[in-house]
């Protein structure tokens, strides 16, 4: 058994923070499945890249599992009916970005008995690499750690590139959050499973697990399922945040920088969430695409707080609802962490394939009067990429995009830690966020001319 000394002891990343956990509410409630509602919207832009294109039309029947929308081009997945039913529009609908997307909203048969239809399983051992990621991409994988960055693309291995080691993310270092925890401790064979296959695709040397030491028991079922593969090993980090962000978990597993405009690639690295290692499982050994996920339901704005396995495109006030609705004194939604989660501005926005969480709160995050600037440094102190947030923020409000790209400010990621930090409550990652993208359409301009 781990002993809590180890919290604050094993290897580690440097810089970060240490936020309040608060996972106590829900990290020993087991998955359960959310009931089947009414009507679900299944936006054809859930994942980065092009938005899939739909393939169904008003009024056609539609069978859980069935592709809806096709991929468009190659950075891009197919997109499946989580419920059998009726389509009843594909017009724009509310998404998660705060913005309306093209959606198949499906009306589902309360008399259907609900199974998938699955295609038929597959052994990826005797199948060619293409076909794999042929079927990966029919699939709609995604990375299910936030980024939802189709998974057929990252393990499409460059030719002249290489993949020696292969690191699942268990580390799931935002607060409230406990879906990938139960997940490795319910679903250890699928977990385990799903990076041999990973491993098997892309042919590497090793594979790691990386697991944060306050979830002993996920780190003891993975180490009971891995025992007999000596090519396989489960690390115990140490609890900070961001370590579940690829660069860190790799420098704190390699000891090894990933370096400015570079990608975990370039070290013969792979990086994958636990929850997609299992979906990737699901689909070869079980036929089933990506057509539901875990999430955790928490929060004090919320009346009973749960981790529910639920259909992709369940509308938020039904995943509210059914856990009690929100208590009186709610005023904020998030979907995914509070750290880097999105605030929602309405409810009737639908669970999508990079949704880890859906919280509320009684005390809307952020919304803090700004005070100037002391120069304290703490921002720095807390930047795991070592960069200089007050001093990006500030020119990202004087828009001078040549010095934002001299100081590397497409290097932030966003993980909120520098705003975490701040005393004068200055909005650090939305300033930044700000300037990254007047980085990118000055390249762009830069591109057509």
């Amino acid at each position: 058994m781990i002993g809590p000394w180890v919290l604050w002891g094993g290897p580690s990343f440097r810089h970060g923070v240490h936020p309040e956990a608060s996972k106590e509410a829900t990290n020993r409630l087991p998955i359960e499945r959310m009931p089947f509602v009414e009507r679900y919207v299944v936006p054809m832009s859930q994942h980065t890249g092009a938005p899939a294109v739909p393939v169904v039309r008003r009024g056609e029947r539609v069978h859980r599992g069935q592709i809806v929308g096709r991929p468009h081009g190659y950075l891009s997945v197919a997109v499946h009916a989580p419920v059998t039913g009726v389509v009843e529009a594909v017009e724009p609908r509310p998404h998660p970005t705060g913005t309306r997307q093209l959606a198949v909203v499906i009306r589902a048969d309360p008399f259907d008995p609900q199974r998938a239809a699955h295609i038929r399983p597959a052994d990826p051992r005797w199948l060619p690499r293409e076909e794999i990621l042929r079927r990966i991409q029919l699939g709609g994988l995604v990375g299910l750690g936030g980024a939802a960055f189709p998974t057929h693309v990252k393990l499409d291995v460059p030719e002249g590139k290489r993949v020696r080691f292969v690191v699942l993310n268990g580390c799931e270092c935002e607060p409230y959050l406990t879906c990938d925890h139960r997940l490795m401790v319910e679903r250890r064979d699928a977990v385990v499973r799903g990076l041999r296959i990973l491993m098997q695709v892309t042919g590497c040397e090793r594979g790691y697990i990386g697991i944060e030491a306050d979830k002993p028991d996920a780190i003891e079922a993975l180490q009971a399922e891995a025992r007999d593969d000596p090519r396989v090993e489960v690390v115990s980090l140490r609890v900070k945040y961001p370590q579940g962000a690829e660069r860190m978990l790799i420098e704190t597993i390699f000891h090894r920088e990933v370096p400015s405009g570079k990608l975990p690639l370039d070290l013969e690295i792979l990086v994958q969430n636990v929850a997609t290692a299992a979906a990737l499982a699901d689909l070869f050994d079980r036929g089933q695409p990506l057509i539901e996920r875990v999430v955790t339901a928490a929060g004090d704005g919320l009346r009973r707080a749960a981790n529910l396995l639920v259909p992709i495109g369940t509308p938020l006030a039904d995943v509210v609802e059914h856990c009690g609705g929100l208590r009186e004194e709610a005023r904020q939604v998030i979907l995914g962490g509070p750290m880097m989660g999105q605030a929602q501005k309405t409810l009737e926005a639908p669970i999508v394939k990079g949704t880890s969480g859906v919280l509320a709160f009684s005390r809307p995050l952020g919304f803090v009067e700004e005070d100037p600037c002391i120069r304290c440094g703490r921002c720095l102190e807390a930047c795991p990429m070592i960069l200089n947030p007050s001093r990006l923020a500030a020119l990202a409000r004087q828009q001078d995009v040549e010095a934002l790209e001299r100081l590397h400010a497409l290097d932030c990621f966003e993980c909120g830690s520098c705003a975490y930090v701040c005393p004068s409550h200055i909005p650090l990652v939305q300033l930044i966020r700000v300037g990254k993208a007047l980085v990118r359409q000055a390249r762009r301009t830069r591109q057509v001319a």
